[in-house]
């Protein structure tokens, strides 16, 4: 059995399809995992800071400062700067979360930084219809986009 650290949950390995964020595009790997989830499975997304945005990086860049700017400070929306919480943000959107079977759904996922010690060992998977060696074009990754915007990196 797995416990993972800063969480009250314990996770069996068997019952957890572990994803390797690393070297994929965002958008079509979250529409990938909502599919997923939707279905009833229970997934932890590795390595979300290596996840991938397609286009150039100063374009990106000012594109996701702009949005930041967006709302009221204190009242929302939330924009997260941390790679994790942005592609679990991506994941909800492609989620019916305001309905019962998408806010379950949405609980069934579990996102980190890096892979923590609990699941090293844990037979990854990888999406190949969301790899970025399919892009053409210029990209970076979700770790770099997250840095420009104003996350540490703890």
């Amino acid at each position: 059995m797995l416990r993972l650290s800063g969480e009250n949950m314990q996770l069996q390995s068997e019952s957890y399809t572990v994803i390797n964020a690393d070297g994929l595009i965002l958008g079509r790997m979250a529409s990938v995992i909502a599919k997923r989830l939707l279905k009833g499975e229970r997934i932890v997304v590795v390595n979300a800071e290596k996840a991938v945005v397609s286009g150039k990086k100063k374009s990106k860049i000012l594109e996701a400062k702009e949005f930041l700017e967006v709302g009221y400070p204190g009242k929302g929306p939330i924009h997260y700067r941390r790679p994790d919480r942005i592609l679990r943000r991506a994941v909800r959107g492609m989620l019916p979360y305001k309905q019962p079977k998408g806010k379950l759904a949405y609980k069934r996922l579990k996102v980190f930084i890096g892979i923590p010690d609990e699941l090293k060992d844990a037979k990854m998977e990888t999406i190949e219809e969301a790899h970025a060696k399919k892009l053409k074009g210029p990209y970076l990754t979700l770790g770099e986009l997250a840095r420009e915007i104003g996350w540490s990196g703890e």
